[in-house]
């Protein structure tokens, strides 16, 4: 019995006839009305009454079944990067280099997507048996990844993010380690598909990769103390906050923890960059 030929399929027909503007594939019914139009426009190779072509199929504008031989570039249950190419009130559209974006609905997100925006992807075929894609690909990046090799503590890693959850997120390397940043050590909002580069904190026996987004300590002392001076400097050259300071303001102004802000205060003490009055700290005058 012939399959059912469904948009958003890949198949495999025979060339039946040509026309002027292109060549029509069977639809495998015996009716002629049924073939499947392969327009000029959507061939890749040259191809003739008799050759087998392996087609993408979808709807023209009239909603007719029609055909291109730009296939997706991977198979089904492959991952790669994909470009976000259309979002609507369903669900978004990715580009596997298809004639058409194949459809990723909302269940199948981490995260909200944006048109422009390049995740981590996989194709399958949904429970219609049309092509479709998720960003759900941790069991596919596990099986594709490999230990870590020659890293060391405080080496930097890059790579994408392709899981986010409560605990932190999970980033896939150039080098295909997978790497878990713990929530403490992200210091931003982040979202799937960015990329980023971390600091190694630590290596697990399993080779598997933790490491942090924050600077480390030396560094953010300096980076909050520049961040600090800067606001003293542009708000009058003083700052009305104390040792009894919220965590809760000095987080909403200067997005730094209250340890942090206490490490960075005394270290411009130390170089005499400013200096404590009652209400605060100013601008050394020295």
């Amino acid at each position: 019995m012939q399959t059912e030929l469904k948009p958003m399929t890949v198949a495999n027909l025979k060339v039946v006839r040509e026309s002027d503007f292109g060549v029509f594939l069977s639809a495998g019914t015996g009716n002629s009305n049924d073939d499947i139009l392969l327009h000029k426009n959507q061939q890749t190779s040259e191809i003739k009454v008799g050759d087998v072509a392996e087609v993408f199929l979808y709807l023209d504008p009239k909603k007719k079944l029609t055909a291109s031989m730009k296939v997706p570039k991977m198979k089904v249950g492959q991952i790669a990067r994909l470009k976000v190419i259309n979002v609507s009130k369903d669900g978004a559209f990715l580009d596997t280099g298809a004639e058409r974006g194949i459809f990723m609905p909302f269940a199948e997100m981490i995260g909200k997507v944006q048109v422009g925006d390049i995740v981590w992807a996989k194709l399958y075929i949904d429970k219609s048996g049309r092509l479709a894609t998720s960003m759900k690909v941790s069991d596919e990046i596990r099986r594709a990844s490999k230990p870590a090799e020659n890293l060391k503590r405080g080496d930097k890693i890059k790579g994408a993010i392709y899981n986010i959850t409560e605990d932190g997120a999970f980033v896939f390397s150039e080098q295909r380690n997978i790497v878990f940043i713990d929530q403490k050590e992200i210091p931003r909002k982040l979202k799937c598909g960015e990329i980023v580069e971390a600091r190694v904190t630590f290596i697990r026996e399993d080779g598997r990769l933790n490491a942090s987004l924050r600077e480390t300590k030396e560094n953010a002392i300096n980076d909050d103390a520049e961040k600090i001076f800067r606001f003293i400097k542009s708000n009058g050259g003083k700052i009305n906050f104390t040792d009894k300071t919220s965590p809760e303001k000095i987080q909403a102004v200067f997005h730094i923890s209250k340890a942090s802000f206490k490490r960075a205060i005394g270290h411009l003490l130390k170089m005499r960059r400013i200096e404590k009055f009652e209400e605060g700290f100013k601008i050394s005058e020295q």
